[in-house]
């Protein structure tokens, strides 16, 4: 052995025994051991006599020395094996002078666990045979023979920090399908290759050869699991070219990363068929990723498109590969004829970056288009142009794609655990379990001492029964007052005597105790006697009064009627809240909203609608704590986090919004909306590898909930489609969105560094769109990713917009805030960013939705449609921008001019700008529709309204009877009763009034009409209650007032201050 240098490390191999070995002669043959590696021969093993039971005690060493200065490197020990040779010594014959020797098997040593901090190891390989071996197993159940190898070296050759900070990458060249139908030999044997450039900062790229691919004709089928196999030549035995416990596991081609990730139609020596493909390694940097696999199309070796796309000119078949073709016994790289066969591998891949793919999609590239695009591909080669290479032209005739797998041991960018996420939320918002009912209290000691006084008038009742129920029954009514005095001495009597009296004190007496404790607070000695009398005193009189409570509970008034009441739901406060927001009467919902916490403040629904009223209100510390104390009910809550990460975004507490985002991505991880806000977060923070990731997960959950429905739908209807194994199908599925169209790139919108409009520079970008637009959407889509100066314009739009805050109307007229709607009328494409355009809108963060709104304006499934320009009105008219809002609406009904949405929302901007005879038109449009709008209960308010203000009672009563049926709240209720007065029909009246007032009797107006009603029917003494409570609540209709004097005039009574 030489010696090992001062740098060096020697790696021992020591093959012990060999098991179940037999020979060409005989069952005990001579055998020897012979290692390699590297293609060095490394030794051979004294030549042993195999027993008969097949065992061979070899205990052979040798070594290597392993130098990361040169020679052996770590990349060798990575992807090259040991391999151990076993052969036969035959027996010498007469006259044969040199013993002749027959290979047996050859076995495979993985270096690996070298690499992985192993400093020894020992393992028990399998002994592959060569053909024609007589270790080939005749039938199943032989076992294989084998032999057992220890691997050593003196100390670990990579330290604990090397392999924290490092990684091992993997790279698996699976197949190439659909190459021409050139490739199928009429010749001599063709050699298959394909080239991998790995590069490495600082340093020459480090090339991987995948060599010796075979060719199969199209029907061949694989074997399931297919081994992965070692890129290295001449391998004496079949069974030693696999790698060991290495299989290529494949998966549904909606999860690759490939191009090909959806369903869609469809000079010595020559380098023939040079081709090229490209492999996007950007998801490498995703936190937590590992592996990348997919299908990536082949195309023509050009130079001028490889060095447009990679800035690199090197090729590393045509520069630096002809001796491997020279040197290779299989043939020459030539190639003859064409169509469906499946080769192994192809001509070549490297790798190289490109940074800026200029908002244009790579030719039949299919990747998901970003706001920024970063790429690292791989090119397989080409020549100057497709008449000088027009063998690589027919990979993109017939359609021949590779399938690789890229998979390293450690991500590059580690991904936080969902342990640690659920621990850092915590930390911010300790989790608050529900407050456990107290035992004791005032109330509890009232309650018990009830309880005693009802068990103890039960057992007197129980005794006078006993004693005297005879005579009771015989006597009836007839029993005189002397009678039931003489009873009542008795049944004293007894008690005493029988120790039932002091029983039923002592009963009692641990009820009293707990009310002097708990509710008067008395647990010292009283400092003199006149205050104890003056507190037993006290004492004994509400003792008293409780036990009239008690014994009227017992023993209740037939007499006496229940006074009726109406208990609202939450659902109703929750409209009653609603409406007050429309009247944008603040104070009245905030305290709807309140009184729903009081009932039940374990709600934690009721606090996002709390918080999401506070974030219209523009109040967002108040909302933040609504949604933290959400979060604190239920730390799982995915409604909770988002809404958590939305406002500490809108505060700028970016680090703890990248918490609540993650966490509900892990929590969830097929929540779009989740993912698209991570996205969104991202953008924010400049990081757009992993604004890419988000967005890419985001639509790669959109798809598959989108397949889903579809199956679901055509399961349904009985026609469920099958495809076979392998086949393509057409789909209408496309990059962020559910149906294909343009394939528009997206621009990056970038964060903004100062305060601005953004309602404003959105309006000026449409507005410069609109202009360059024609009636079709395509020529708008194709100018979006062109014009630079419209990208810049919306690198402006801001995030964090506050608009003016709103002063409270001092009428019902006054209505602003709309109601975020969900517009499902017309079957438009779905996109990740709509779906979150929508949540926001739910909660109100319309400073949110801004930048929302540039990505769908841009989303290549996106874009100008029907339901943008409805979100886009309804913020301007949450800013009483009338105009722009009546502008939007337009383009809305253009595009959808039957969904009654548009209807609806015109109704509202006509009905708060005064135009009430064309909010009239369409209200009535709208509710003429098959199909109800999405809030169907103000357009029936307001229709109401004006039906009243045009004197059309007969139809205002009919519609507020549809919005009382709907969703009953006080204004349908009043709006009824005064159809029905205007008509005279008072008891109508009456009843639809008493309804309104019973849900809310702070309603000045209803105690208005109701003094009507109860002035026109001659109700003096009901007239003058409604009128005081009119007066007292501060009626503010002036006009209503008049009428109701006029009214108190007529009739002479009303007005107490007559």
């Amino acid at each position: 052995m030489e010696q090992v240098s001062s740098t060096g490390k020697p790696v021992q191999i020591t093959v012990t025994d060999g098991y179940d070995l037999k020979g060409f002669k005989g069952d005990t043959p001579v055998t020897f051991v012979r290692a390699e590696f590297n293609q060095v021969v490394l030794g051979d093993s004294a030549k042993i006599t195999v027993s008969p039971e097949g065992t061979a005690k070899y205990n052979f060493t040798s070594s290597f020395e392993f130098n990361p200065e040169g020679g052996i490197t770590l990349d060798d020990l990575a992807h090259k094996p040991v391999f151990l040779t076993v052969t036969e010594v035959l027996p010498k014959e007469k006259k044969q002078k040199d013993e002749k020797t027959l290979i047996l098997g050859q076995a495979v040593v993985d270096l690996l666990p070298l690499l992985e901090g192993e400093s020894s190891f020992e393992t028990v390989v399998p002994l592959h045979p060569v053909p024609g071996s007589p270790l080939e197993p005749l039938r199943s159940g032989v076992k294989q023979c084998s032999l057992e190898v220890k691997v050593f070296v003196s100390e670990p050759l990579l330290t604990p920090a090397q392999i924290s900070g490092g990684s091992l990458l993997k790279v698996t060249l699976e197949a190439a399908y659909s190459v021409p139908e050139s490739f199928i030999p009429i010749g001599p044997l063709q050699n298959y290759m394909v080239g991998l450039q790995v590069p490495s900062v600082g340093e020459k790229d480090y090339p991987i050869l995948f060599k010796n691919g075979t060719l199969k004709l199209g029907g061949e089928r694989e074997p399931v699991p297919r081994p992965k196999k070692w890129p290295i030549a001449n391998i004496l035995a079949p069974g030693a070219n696999n790698i060991p416990n290495a299989f290529i596991v494949g998966g549904p081609y909606e999860e690759e990363e490939g191009e090909l990730n959806h369903p869609e139609t469809d000079d010595e020596s020559q380098l023939s068929f040079h081709g090229v493909a490209y492999v996007n390694m950007v998801p490498l940097l995703y936190p937590g990723v590992k592996r990348i696999r997919g299908a990536f199309h082949v195309y023509p070796y050009i130079d001028s498109s490889v060095y447009e796309k990679t800035k690199c000119l090197f090729s590393l078949f045509r520069d630096t590969g002809h001796h491997l073709i020279q040197n290779n016994k299989v043939g020459g790289v030539n190639s003859p004829l064409s169509k469906p066969v499946i080769s192994k591998n192809l001509k070549e891949d490297k790798t190289v970056k490109e940074k800026d793919i200029e908002g244009k999609p790579k030719p039949g590239d299919v990747q998901a288009p970003s706001i920024k695009s970063q790429s690292s591909d791989t090119p397989l080669e080409v020549e100057p142009s497709l008449c000088h290479n027009p063998e690589g032209q027919q990979y993109v005739e017939a359609g021949t794609y590779i399938v690789l797998e890229i998979q390293l041991d450690k991500a590059l960018v580690p991904k936080r655990m969902p342990e640690e996420l659920a621990r850092r939320v915590k930390e911010m918002i300790p989790p608050r379990p529900p407050l456990t009912r107290r035992t004791g209290g005032a109330q509890k000691a009232v309650s018990d001492y009830h309880m005693q006084i009802k068990n103890i008038s039960r057992a007197i009742l129980e005794e006078y029964h006993r004693m005297f129920g005879k005579q009771v029954a015989k006597l009836g009514s007839d029993m005189d007052s002397e009678t039931l005095e003489e009873h009542k001495c008795q049944l004293s009597y007894e008690l005493n005597c029988s120790g039932k009296y002091f029983a039923f004190k002592e009963q009692l007496k641990h009820a009293v105790v707990k009310i002097v404790r708990e509710k008067y607070l008395k647990t010292t000695s009283f400092e003199s006697q006149e205050e104890l009398q003056t507190f037993i005193s006290e004492l004994y009189v509400f003792l008293v009064d409780q036990m009239h409570v008690a014994l009227n509970q017992t023993i209740p008034d037939d007499v006496q009627g229940a006074v009726s009441t109406i208990y609202t739901t939450s659902e109703q406060l929750r409209l009653f809240a609603f409406e007050a927001e429309v009247n944008e009467n603040f104070e009245m919902a905030a305290v709807y909203y309140e009184e729903r916490l009081v009932r039940e403040p374990q709600n934690l629904e009721h606090w996002l609608d709390y918080g999401a009223f506070c974030l219209l209100t523009e109040d967002n510390i108040k909302a933040q704590e609504c949604f933290r104390k959400a979060l604190s009910l239920n730390q799982n809550h995915i409604h909770s986090l988002l809404l958590c990460g939305v406002l500490a975004v809108l505060m700028e507490n970016y680090e703890q919004a990248e918490i609540f985002f993650e966490d509900a991505t892990c929590l969830e991880p097929t929540n779009v909306v989740a993912w698209t806000l991570l996205g969104l977060y991202y953008e924010i923070q400049n990081n757009d590898i992993r604004m890419e990731m988000a967005f890419h997960e985001a639509f790669k959950q959109l798809q598959a909930q989108a397949l889903q429905a579809r199956v679901t739908k055509q399961k349904s209807t009985g026609t469920v489609e099958y495809v076979e194994e392998g086949g393509k199908v057409e789909s209408s599925l496309g990059p962020w969105g559910v149906t294909n169209g343009s394939s528009t790139t997206a621009i990056k919108v970038e964060a903004p560094a100062g305060p601005g409009a953004p309602l404003s520079v959105l309006d000026e970008f449409l507005e410069e769109s609109s202009k360059l637009q024609s009636d079709s959407r395509e020529p708008l889509l194709s100018i979006q990713s062109q014009d630079p100066t419209i990208s810049q314009k919306l690198s402006n739009i801001l995030l964090k917009e506050i608009p003016a805050k709103k002063e409270t109307s001092k009428c019902q007229d006054s209505l602003t805030f709309l109601h975020p709607t969900t517009y499902g009328i017309s079957q438009t494409p779905t996109t990740i960013f709509m779906e979150t355009i929508r949540f926001l809108m739910k909660v109100n963060a319309v400073q949110y939705v801004h930048r929302v709104l540039a990505h769908e304006l841009l989303c290549p499934q996106g874009g100008p449609s029907c339901e943008y320009y409805l979100v886009l009105a309804q913020t301007h008219l949450l800013k009483k921008d009338f105009a722009k809002a009546e502008e939007y609406l337009q383009q809305a009904a253009q595009m959808d001019y039957l969904n009654p949405n548009v209807w609806g929302v015109k109704g509202h901007l006509y009905f708060l700008s005064g135009n009430h005879a064309e909010a009239k038109a369409c209200y009535e449009r709208t509710i003429s529709f098959v199909v109800d709008a999405a809030e169907m209960h103000f357009i029936f308010l307001r229709l109401g309204h004006i039906y009243l203000e045009e004197k059309e009672y007969e139809k205002a009563k009919k519609t507020y009877l549809q919005a009382c049926k709907r969703s009953p709240s006080c204004l349908t209720w009043l709006g009824l009763g005064i159809a029905c007065y205007r008509l005279e029909e008072l008891t109508e009246a009456e009843d639809a009034l008493s309804e309104a007032n019973a849900l809310n009797n702070y309603n000045a107006e209803v105690w208005a009409y109701l003094a009507l009603v109860c002035l026109k029917a001659g109700r003096q003494l009901e007239a003058e209650q409604a009128y005081k409570y009119t007066m007292k609540l501060k009626l503010k209709d002036e006009a209503l007032l008049a009428e109701i004097h006029m009214v108190q005039e007529t009739v002479g009574f009303g007005n107490p201050s007559f």
